[in-house]
């Protein structure tokens, strides 16, 4: 099947539409997008495509879909679905800004099952709120899901996802909002490596990861990271596809055997989202 061929399909949306125009998160500056509107669209624009020159030539397939007018926030598809082995689970989002996606992106995935890059698209149930691949991230090296709860994604979606996909789905309360979803502050590297910020977790979500991860294979982000949504990255292998970062993280993902490709993000920063963000894996397997 086309989903399980190299190299790596990501889906990515135009972003014709985008703007911040609402706050749903702590990071949405719509005052700010006020002060400029033209400017801020114009170098979205170009944001947007320099993140996909730069999935390009790191080697990915970039699928870009049309977004939608009124749906601003259509450019962050990691909130769309959750995909593994060729079948999506469609999220349900708990902000009413956001529900007018869930229709769009129906329509948008059963088209790329028609055209074969996907087997199955399913949706969550009502009023099971899940916010997809940025609330549920999958590691490969560990074969089992991530799944953060709290402040978008209810903890009984871990059930549902487990039940659908059949993995195992570890979950990681999240404490802060300004780590609304996992993603903003939590990364599984393609080298097995986690980088995550620990403030982001409960203690007991703390626990849980240090039990299952072996503190060689972690690595602590700082606030600096966060404010940069460096953590928001997009893995592919050893190359890691950023927002613009620090010298002091380089050295550190450097020094683990990590290429930095990094991507002036900033106006989509503006409404909290980052690279991961702004992406959704479309060929994820659990077998390599």
């Amino acid at each position: 099947m086309p989903h399980n061929a190299v190299p790596l399909r990501l889906l990515m949306v135009e972003p014709t539409y985008y703007n911040v125009s609402y706050a749903i998160n702590p990071w949405m500056a719509p005052d700010r997008w006020k002060q400029d509107p033209a400017g801020l669209y114009a170098q979205a624009q170009a944001a947007s495509a320099a993140l996909r020159a730069a999935l390009e030539a790191a080697g990915a397939v970039v699928e870009m879909v049309p977004g939608t007018p009124g749906l601003p926030d259509m450019v962050f598809p990691a909130n769309a679905a959750v995909v593994l082995n060729g079948r999506a689970l469609l999220s349900r989002f708990q902000h009413v800004e956001r529900r007018g996606e869930e229709a769009r992106f129906l329509a948008i995935f059963e088209g790329l099952r028609a055209r074969g890059l996907l087997d199955e698209v399913a949706q969550l149930p009502e009023g099971c709120f899940q916010e997809g691949a940025g609330d549920c991230i999958w590691d490969a090296t560990r074969g089992h899901f991530w799944a953060g709860w709290g402040p978008r994604s209810s903890r009984a979606a871990v059930d549902a996802l487990a039940t659908f996909f059949g993995h195992g789905v570890v979950p990681l309360q999240l404490v802060s909002d300004r780590c609304y979803h996992l993603d903003v502050g939590f990364c599984p590297l393609g080298g097995g490596h986690i980088f995550y910020l620990p403030a982001a977790l409960t203690p007991e979500a703390l626990e849980t990861l240090r039990a299952r991860v072996a503190p060689e294979w972690l690595i602590e982000a700082t606030e600096e990271d966060l404010r940069h949504f460096n953590v928001n990255a997009v893995c592919l292998g050893h190359t890691v596809v950023m927002s613009q970062s620090t010298p002091r993280l380089r050295a550190t993902l450097q020094s683990r055997g990590y290429h930095l490709v990094e991507v002036d993000l900033g106006p989509f920063m503006l409404s909290g989202g980052g690279a991961f963000c702004m992406t959704l894996n479309l060929s994820q397997q659990s077998v390599p």
